[in-house]
């Protein structure tokens, strides 16, 4: 097949995923175009099944702020057409499915019908689609998708709950790649950071107020009080500088590093015994996965998809949003038993695995091939 994908080039898990899926298509034999403002941050190997398209927004006085939107679509347009694309797979609805709405509409007006398919991530549902200056153009976008997936049952939930959606929508989760995210040797990291055998507990994410990375300092905050431990925080964003705020008012800072973004989180999480994550919303929870990957349990709040992946009292924890006590003493009654910590570690790999990039991938193959043989009936 000969796939266009069209994502952020971002550190935003829509990214993400978009950019290991298109690799995996291209290393499974398809062709695979990228179609964005700037090259994926994931997209870091060369294959001759895979493409990049950039589009180029202009400046001209009359805008206040250059339409990316158009843009985006004509370069679309020209790659449907010029590359004779099978399908089109864009990731998070705003403004993606609007724009493959658009392309497509375009491309078929010169007799050629190229269907699309729209992955809803999360936000693009839960917080910014629900907008009322967005809502309209979201929910017309969805339904007159060829496809949408979902990567949560809570999300799918979530679209029909809130939106007016009427097309069918199927749940394809997140997925990691087992090879990259694997727990390796790092002792010698571990040993610099943690020289007198302190526990390591991470989190990793944008650092955006939904993140409630505050509550994660604070569940630390309680844990060090009875077990020796160092918080490693991944990642930056808006709320930095209030977090750092929080430690120092904490007097935590010597035991918390702030580390940045990262593209090496698997050797850091590798190191690491407790993975935190408090969200306010999580439509699935991806830096949980890649942290259970790793070997590391979850400490977690109950937002959206994130029960559908970290399995209470097995893999880790589920606690209310904002239930900082909780956390804090369910972190330590995992840390404080080594066997118990070890089985912990394996359940959450085990768990890990249910999400393998090769099994998920096949799910969106069939996928594809299904909305192309329908597209085609329906022509």
């Amino acid at each position: 097949m000969k796939i266009g994908i069209v994502c952020y080039p971002t550190y935003g898990g829509s990214g993400v995923v978009a950019t290991e899926l298109g690799k995996s298509l291209a290393l499974n034999g398809h062709e695979v175009h990228f179609i964005s403002y700037s090259l994926p941050v994931r997209l870091d190997f060369f294959s001759d099944k895979l493409f990049f398209h950039e589009v180029s927004v202009f400046d001209y006085p009359l805008f206040d702020h250059a339409p990316y939107e158009t843009a985006l679509t004509s370069k679309l347009v020209d790659v449907m057409r010029h590359e004779q694309l099978d399908l089109v797979h864009v990731h998070y609805a705003i403004p993606h499915a609007s724009v493959a709405f658009m392309a497509r509409e375009i491309v078929k007006s010169s007799g050629v019908y190229i269907p699309f398919i729209t992955t809803l991530h999360g936000t693009d549902i839960t917080l910014v689609g629900k907008n009322h200056s967005y809502e309209p153009v979201v929910t017309f976008a969805i339904n007159e998708s060829d496809g949408v997936t979902a990567v949560s049952a809570d999300l799918k939930k979530n679209t029909f709950d809130h939106f007016d959606v009427h097309n069918e929508i199927e749940v394809i989760p997140n997925f990691v790649d087992l090879n990259r995210f694997s727990r390796k040797a790092k002792e010698h990291f571990r040993n610099a950071i943690a020289p007198a055998g302190e526990k390591l507990i991470v989190h990793t994410s944008n650092f955006r107020k939904v993140k409630r990375i505050d509550h994660v300092v604070q569940v630390f905050n309680e844990i060090r009080k009875t077990i020796p431990s160092k918080l490693l925080l991944i990642g930056d964003g808006p709320e930095r500088t209030h977090i750092e705020e929080i430690s120092r008012s904490l007097e935590a800072c010597n035991d918390i590093r702030f580390l940045g973004k990262q593209d090496s989180i698997e050797e850091i999480l590798s190191v690491a015994d407790l993975f935190i994550l408090p969200s306010a919303s999580e439509s699935f929870g991806l830096s949980a996965l890649e942290a259970m990957a790793c070997e590391v349990p979850v400490i977690s709040s109950d937002a959206g998809g994130i029960p559908e992946l970290n399995i209470h009292g097995i893999t880790g924890f589920l606690s209310k949003v904002g239930d900082i006590a909780d956390m804090a003493k369910n972190a330590v009654y995992i840390l404080e038993n080594e066997e118990r910590h070890l089985q912990f570690r394996q359940n959450a790999l085990n768990q890990a695995r249910k999400f393998d990039l090769n099994q998920v991938v096949k799910l969106y193959e069939e996928y594809y091939l299904k909305i192309i043989a329908k597209s085609k009936k329906n022509k």
